[in-house]
């Protein structure tokens, strides 16, 4: 053997050279304005990397980006490993102060970011008055460079990065509700394997003939990988913009004919309801990847008998690189046990290992029925974070995930509900989990959060809040739709109705501001 270290850059070179006429497609406000190939982003990338280099970057140097999904982004995912530096994609959804922590805590040598976000940026910068700024679009402003004086300038550099495989390639914080963010760094070996497991016939299953939508956005845990999926076997890449609209994704998809497409389920519910009000036919998809949260069993029917779209659940995290299982049901699975599947997390990917431990830290047997804390191991999970922070959330080598959950027998992961979120009532536990995903079946709900409320006698019972449909919500009737479904003890004691859930960054509910706005008494 040659023993050939796995360094991310390799998919840079095999795009080259297997797919050079597949195509980037960039579209902003749902207008195609750029069409490129491999072969051109290959060129770009090198003389990206040696630009780079001459502006000082080190092997090791964390590099930023604050951007949004467009071919520049795309372009800085290999450029910068490519020049030995370490990929930081910034969460451009943080508050200013928390974009300044970031960049500071990773010690970042460039920040590189798109002109519209300039004043997220201004207080990062104003604590690093000496990192290099290079504005992606437009004119650069008073001591900023130029992006494209970058690509166009740059020496190419050919040959690998002067890194080895156990290098970082990259850095992502997470962005949980409690505590500051938490970097993760991904090494080229980690990355590498976790693009071929990701993209395995049970996972993504991402080929050539693919055309790939990239609705996630590109800062959070690498677009859950896919980018480098894509380059990897050469797939299509089609890059929708910043903040596109659910009727402009729906036109791309059938514009370009895509045929895969990742996205949150609250993204999903506003996709299906636009394609029942226009007809948009979006059978080219191949498949629909929903990700970020549990999927309700509803949306889950609309996609496949609606609009005619096989959908898949892939479940992870960002010290998971993220992803870690996937559902793909049996091809001859009836309708009801397919969605029900799909709910499921699914199956642990090939590569890792998990377990499951009480909170003594005992084994438990996955037998379908009985809970314990998901624990998780592998080349691309995280052993520790970025600085050494936070060492209570490893044990011996398994990352806590915090996560409650069931295995079944069969290998199939259920995910109960976070450990911060189960609800203790009477000494016994209940699921928010399971009770938002019975909720949200109810009439006129079209999203949920259930929440833990202090009590006086029970210690805490649980409380939904219920975002309204069209047509309104009536709370008995929410109550109601429970009979059966779950324990009665289970139900809420209130139903509390509100406009929105706050979500974070990520856009995930923020059931600590909801735990905060109930405590102050605040609807």
């Amino acid at each position: 053997m040659s023993g050939e270290p796995l360094l991310v850059t390799a998919f840079l070179d095999r795009a080259r050279e297997h797919a050079p006429e597949r195509e980037i497609v960039d579209y902003v406000d749902g207008t195609c304005v750029r069409r490129s190939t491999y072969r051109e982003y290959d060129a770009r990338v090198r003389r990206l990397a040696g630009a780079l280099v001459a502006l000082g970057v080190r092997p090791g140097d964390r590099v930023a980006t604050l951007a949004g999904n467009h071919h520049r982004h795309l372009e800085l995912y290999l450029a910068i490993p490519l020049a030995g530096a370490v990929l930081h994609t910034v969460n451009l959804r943080l508050a200013p102060d928390e974009i300044a922590y970031v960049v500071g805590h990773a010690e970042d040598a460039v920040l590189l970011l798109d002109a519209a976000l300039r004043p997220a940026a201004a207080p990062a910068r104003a604590a690093r008055p000496d990192m290099p700024v290079v504005v992606l679009d437009g004119e650069p402003e008073d001591g900023e460079l130029a992006y494209a004086d970058l690509v166009t300038g740059g020496t190419p550099l050919d040959g690998p990065p002067p890194r080895g495989e156990d290098d970082l390639a990259a850095l992502c914080y997470t962005t949980g509700t409690t505590g500051a963010p938490k970097g993760v760094g991904y090494s080229h070996k980690a990355l590498y394997l976790h693009t071929m497991a990701a993209g395995l016939a049970d996972g993504h299953a991402i080929s050539r003939r693919d055309r790939v939508v990239h609705l996630v956005a590109m800062f959070h845990a690498n677009a859950w990988g896919v980018p480098l999926a894509a380059l990897m076997v050469g797939a299509d890449q089609i890059l929708p913009g910043p903040s596109p609209r659910i009727a402009d994704v729906a036109a791309i998809i059938e514009r370009e004919r895509a045929t895969y497409l990742g996205m949150v389920p609250t993204l999903a519910v506003d996709l299906v309801d636009h394609a029942r009000r226009t007809g948009a036919d979006l059978r080219s998809l191949r498949a629909l990847v929903l990700g970020g949260s549990t999927p309700s069993r509803e949306l889950i029917r609309a996609i496949e008998e609606d609009l005619g779209v096989p959908a898949f659940q892939g479940w992870g995290m960002t010290e998971t690189s993220p992803m870690a299982t996937f559902s793909r049901p049996e091809p001859d699975a009836a309708p009801d046990e397919r969605h029900a599947e799909i709910q499921a997390q699914g199956r642990l990917l090939p590569g890792l290992r998990w377990r499951l431990v009480d909170s003594e830290g005992a084994p438990v047997p996955h037998d379908g029925v009985s809970r314990g804390e998901l624990l998780l191991r592998g080349p691309w999970v995280a052993s520790e974070y970025f600085r050494g922070e936070r060492p209570e959330a490893f044990l011996d080598g398994w990352l806590r995930t915090g996560d409650v959950a069931r295995i079944d027998p069969d290998g199939r992961l259920r995910v109960v509900d976070r450990v911060k979120d189960l609800i203790k009532s009477g000494g016994e536990w209940i699921s928010s989990l399971a009770l938002e995903a019975a909720l949200l079946d109810a009439p006129g709900v079209a999203d949920v959060a259930v929440i833990a409320v202090p009590h006086e006698r029970w210690q805490e019972r649980p409380v939904a809040v219920v975002v309204p449909a069209a047509e309104g919500v009536d709370a008995a009737a929410v109550l109601g739709a429970l009979e059966g479904r779950v324990p009665r003890w289970w139900c809420p004691d209130r139903v509390v109705v509100v406009d929105a859930l706050p979500r974070t960054s990520v856009g995930k509910v923020d059931k600590r501001a909801l735990r905060a706005r109930e405590h102050n008494g605040v609807s």
